[in-house]
């Protein structure tokens, strides 16, 4: 017969998993996994509506609304070069909403209390190189419209750049300056770099 001391023992052995989410608490692994969400949100957002595929059912998605031929008398007739601005613009509005929404929640992860200090340390990381990424892709696109270039818009992910640059065809010659300048910026190797004429 077990005395009652070994039975006691026998059933309370601890389970690894509940051990550790003790250790690190319930609160953290949930503003972890949000931090974690968001930025699959923010690159979700830029491979959805980056521009890359022009045949993805959004036709006419960028252009003036209203009656065409109102836009022709307003405009001169240069309603190609109107949306094409609108284009760059709304990319920028979109990118700038998607980085605005994730450093407001990795700055209420830093605000919060109950943030263990490693949270804490990872959300101001977090804020950190999104910082540096807007400056970089700031300076990118000024070295770019210094080429030559009408328009650019530049989004950095990581150890990837995609840069899109308002023109009709792009040249060999035009393609290693804008390798160049995103590499000097950033120091993405070209094959991390995807270059789109719109």
């Amino acid at each position: 017969m077990k005395t009652q001391s070994t039975a006691l023992s026998e059933i309370k052995k601890p389970n690894k998993f509940k051990a550790v989410i003790l250790k690190l608490g319930k609160r953290n692994i949930i503003i972890a996994c949000s931090v974690f969400l968001i930025g699959a949100a923010v690159l979700l957002n830029w491979v959805l509506f980056s521009g890359a595929n022009t045949n993805d059912g959004y036709d006419g998605y960028d252009q003036p609304s209203g009656n065409i031929s109102d836009s022709l008398n307003q405009n001169g007739g240069n309603t190609t070069t109107d949306a094409d601005s609108t284009y760059f613009s709304a990319t920028q509005v979109s990118r700038q909403k998607a980085r605005d929404e994730a450093l407001e929640v990795l700055q209420s992860v830093v605000d919060n209390p109950d943030s263990s200090e490693a949270v804490r340390t990872e959300a101001l990381a977090s804020i950190s190189a999104i910082a540096e990424e807007i400056q970089k892709e700031a300076n990118i696109e000024s070295l770019i419209t210094a080429k030559g270039f009408e328009q650019c818009v530049a989004v950095l992910n990581g150890d990837t750049a995609s840069i899109i640059v308002k023109a009709e065809t792009l040249q060999p010659a035009q393609l290693a300056q804008i390798n160049t300048i995103v590499y000097e910026q950033t120091g993405i190797a070209p094959t991390g770099i995807t270059i789109i004429n719109k």
